[in-house]
């Protein structure tokens, strides 16, 4: 808790188990997920927490009426001021939800949205904060009719009482979006130059990718020795951070730790937060980390994947799969995930708290960037200056012989090395 503030508001959590949605989720994870979301947000208490069965969604308030009286008097009982329904709700459920309650009610969307708006570090991160909230204000404006009703009297416009005030409001947002989007582009052009001053930098990227709280920014700071923020909490990153280091065995890397990943994330974060991935995109090695410790591991990697298939990673870039919190499993089922991972090259069993597997990590990255690696020969005239200079600045140049002509010279790159020096 912060401590100037003396006030903890008491939450409740439920996820709604939907029968008739194809792609439920398992109820438990998801329940100890939607925890987790709450727990992540200071000054708050989460007292209870649910998962109630529906085989449908009710259009008029999620739930049926009965399940609305029993919750009410659940909630007035614990003195309930604020419930997180871990799904998405319309318009019209949350504001009669809230009303039949009495309390403050945020769904899925809404939790996140004030997540990341807790946790937005840089520049950038604060306007994508702001466009997305601005994005899921827009469509609740209709919250605002009971109220607009009762100030102004309704002035019998057609479209019926409020309607103009509504559409004042939306013309506000749009502005206010129009503007965002213009500062937005000119973060994102300036994050463009330093990709390309980066690009300049003779060091491989390698970016750390996972589902949220799977461990990354613990990880990172095992390997680099950085103090980035590195909580038990969803969504501690929410900014790229990245440091130029040489890791224990003397290679030299751009490490990048990205934002967590999470499944059913809302449409509005997944385009605001696009720009904070494209470091990924960047990326001569990604390492996935998973939480190899919680129970619903396998299907947070799908979410991984999947999301990384939307960005645009294909196979081209090389992947390592890296089972963290090994320290949180019982000793029986380690071996066997250790015996599992000896049999994969690509996936390593470490624990970013204890350093166990770190030697083996490093080693695998190593061999993973020197396989991207190929020799060729180049023949340059005197007058290619330019492109001699760009070779050596890189430190790809093995054997360089002058000749009357000009230089023949050994190169040892990688393919984006390669890419980059042809369109010199």
């Amino acid at each position: 808790m912060r401590e100037h503030d003396t006030h903890v508001t008491r939450a409740w959590v439920l996820h709604p188990d939907i029968l008739s949605d194809r792609q439920r989720r398992e109820p438990g994870p998801a329940l100890q997920e939607g925890v987790a979301l709450a727990a992540a947000l200071p000054d708050l208490e989460v007292v209870g927490a649910d998962v109630i069965r529906l085989p449908k969604p009710q259009p008029a308030g999620l739930f049926g009426t009965g399940k609305i009286e029993e919750l009410r008097r659940v909630f007035e009982e614990a003195e309930v001021e604020l419930v997180l329904v871990d799904g998405p709700l319309s318009p019209v459920q949350q504001r009669n939800l809230e009303k039949a309650w009495d309390v403050k009610i945020l769904d899925r969307t809404g939790l996140i949205l004030e997540i990341f708006s807790d946790r937005a570090a840089t520049r950038e991160g604060v306007l994508q904060v702001e466009m997305a909230a601005l994005s899921y204000q827009r469509t609740r404006l209709v919250r605002a009719w009971t109220h607009l009703e009762r100030q102004r009297g309704g002035l019998g416009f057609v479209g019926g009482p409020g309607e103009t005030q509504i559409e004042a409001d939306r013309r506000a947002i749009d502005d206010q979006l129009v503007r965002l989007r213009r500062q937005l582009e000119k973060v994102v052009r300036t994050r463009a130059l330093h990709r390309a001053a980066r690009a300049k930098v003779p060091y491989p990227i390698v970016a750390l990718v996972g589902y949220t709280n799977a461990g990354k920014s613990t990880l990172f700071n095992r390997l680099t020795g950085a103090e980035v923020m590195a909580k038990d909490m969803l969504f501690a990153t929410l900014d790229p951070t990245m440091r130029a280091v040489r890791l224990e065995n003397g290679l030299d890397v751009i490490l990048s730790d990205t934002v967590g990943f999470i499944s059913d994330l809302p449409t509005e974060l997944v385009a605001a937060f696009r720009a904070t991935l494209e470091e990924v995109l960047a990326a001569d090695l990604i390492c996935h980390v998973r939480d190899i410790s919680h129970d619903g591991s396998e299907e947070q990697a799908a979410d991984v994947r999947e999301i990384l298939e939307g960005l645009g990673i294909t196979d081209a870039t090389p992947m390592l799969e890296v089972w963290n919190k090994l320290d949180l499993v019982a000793d029986e089922d380690a071996e066997a995930l250790r015996a599992r991972a000896e049999r994969d090259e690509n996936v390593l069993t470490v624990s970013a708290i204890t350093g166990e597997g770190m030697d083996a990590l490093l080693e695998a990255m190593r061999a993973a960037l020197d396989a991207q690696k190929q020799t060729e020969d180049l023949v340059l005239g005197f007058d290619a200056g330019k492109q001699r200079a760009w070779l050596h600045e890189r430190g790809v140049v093995t054997q360089e012989l002058q000749t009357e002509d000009g230089f023949e010279i050994t190169v040892n790159w990688s393919a984006k090395q390669a890419g980059e020096y042809r369109q010199l």
